[in-house]
């Protein structure tokens, strides 16, 4: 069987999906390819998405333990209903993936389930479970599949007692312990669902610091906020073996320079150290696709492939791999084969870190800028000092804007704090028109809010805060 498409995407993520849909609203004929019998990709299934369900219920049950008769609320004991919580964690899910099909049936794109290959330029082919193909034809190919957690050398993942962020996201019970390896967003997001919850939590992290690539005032502030709740970390350290048993899991602990190794034993173990390009066993190799040195494909400003009509976006490409990072370029691609222009300016991707207090960033760090030498100005404002916060019962953290010493262009913002994640985007809109931080100290905010830290830190790049 063979049909013609202007566009076959491979790959049903935010990416792919967003892609899919751009394009064709812009008229294209699509078809897309996904092996999981639902679309949304790691982030809707097994990411982003059901994570951010448990992390929201794990805080209501940490407040309503350690908070709420202290404000005066008295609930009682408050008990775990795990299998309650998977159910509702799985059917936000499920609201979700029948979304995307609703929008793939609005937008007329074909859906085809299983595995996408690329057997020739303009050929995809297409395999089921059952081991049946079919040939798609097309003008252009877009590889849209993600990537995979990154194995760890001696430690067997069986989903079960050492888990993936996947298996984390599924448990049954609620572990006496759990070691989680790596210190980064995955990690701590996953450490804090289950500390939450109740499970003895030690991170276990390479590097002497958390959360690398964020700001090292980001990386200080969130290891001591969650030390007090309750987080251990051994940093500088690595794990050479981890072997499970009906007992447990016990792990080989080495200092990251060499050493003496020690032995701990945990109920779970998380392996989260990273992510790689899914790109195996997609035919690239034989039709001529170029990787780079971490497995990825090598494209263009248009990201183009180094065959042509093969394109890629996501997390199979160079660039941090976020659903909304591969979402921007999936828009913008679609827009290109239609004939349009776009851009996307990779210093201008916001970063969060779901814990609570929440992290996030945009821009450049302030280590980054100091090591290039940058003429910059740094303005912070703590949220112990704003209003809102305090009438939140939620002080912990602050923003920090960065900007440049001469034009106070704002070149980096970094916060620890409530709602993080939300208030970054304030940042976002300023930095993608070129503003200045007098221009964000000078907009005019709403009290009592917690958008007043943001105001605040910018007027103390150029000037003085007025709360502190």
């Amino acid at each position: 069987m063979t049909t013609q498409f202007d566009i076959i995407v491979i790959g049903g993520g935010p990416g792919g999906y967003v892609h899919a849909i751009r394009a064709a609203q812009l008229g294209k004929k699509v078809a897309i390819v996904e092996k999981r019998p639902t679309l949304g990709g790691t982030c809707l299934n097994i990411g982003c998405i059901p994570s951010k369900a448990l992390l929201s219920l794990s805080h209501d049950y940490h407040k309503a333990v350690h908070e709420f008769s202290d404000l005066g609320i008295i609930v009682g004991t408050p008990k775990v209903d795990l299998k309650k919580m998977m159910a509702f964690k799985d059917s936000v899910v499920d609201a979700n993936v029948k979304g995307i099909d609703f929008l793939m049936k609005k937008n007329k794109i074909e859906r085809l389930t299983g595995t996408g290959s690329v057997k020739a330029n303009g050929i995809v082919q297409v395999t089921d479970e059952k081991g049946k193909t079919q040939e798609l034809t097309t003008k252009n190919i877009v590889i849209a599949t993600g990537s995979s957690s990154v194995d760890l050398p001696n430690v067997t993942v069986d989903e079960k007692q050492i888990v993936t962020s996947t298996g984390a996201l599924s448990l049954e019970k609620v572990p006496a312990s759990m070691v989680v390896i790596g210190g980064g967003v995955i990690g701590l997001e996953m450490a804090s669902v289950w500390s939450r919850l109740g499970t003895k939590v030690t991170v276990i992290e390479y590097l002497d610091r958390i959360l690398p690539g964020m700001d090292s005032d980001v990386a200080k502030e969130m290891q001591k906020i969650l030390t007090k709740q309750g987080l251990i970390f051994q940093l500088s350290s690595k794990v050479t073996s981890a072997k499970a048993d009906k007992k447990g899991v016990t792990l080989s602990i080495e200092p990251a320079a060499g050493g003496k190794s020690e032995t701990m034993t945990a109920d779970v173990v998380l392996v989260a150290i990273g992510r790689k390009a899914y790109t195996s066993g997609l035919g690239l190799d034989k039709v001529g696709v170029k990787l780079d040195e971490r497995g990825r494909i090598i494209v263009d400003e248009t990201f183009e492939s180094s065959v042509e009509g093969i394109f890629a976006i996501g997390d199979v490409i160079a660039g941090p791999m976020l659903a909304h990072k591969a979402e921007e370029e999936g828009f913008i691609l679609a827009e290109m084969l239609s004939g349009q222009s776009g851009h996307i300016d990779y210093d201008h991707v916001p970063g969060v870190v779901y814990t609570n207090p929440e992290a996030a960033s945009i821009g450049k760090t302030e280590d980054e800028l100091r090591k290039a030498g940058h003429a910059i100005k740094v303005g912070k404002f703590p949220f112990m000092a704003n209003g809102r916060a305090r009438a939140m019962n939620s002080v912990d953290g602050f923003v920090k804007i960065i900007a440049d010493a001469k034009t106070d262009k704002v070149l980096g913002a970094h916060i620890v704090g409530p709602e993080a994640g939300t208030l970054i985007h304030e940042v976002a809109v300023l930095i993608s028109f070129g503003g200045s931080s007098e221009d964000l100290a000078r907009t005019c905010h709403a009290h009592p809010t917690l958008n007043e830290a943001v105001k605040e830190a910018a007027l103390a790049t150029y000037s003085q805060a007025l709360h502190v």
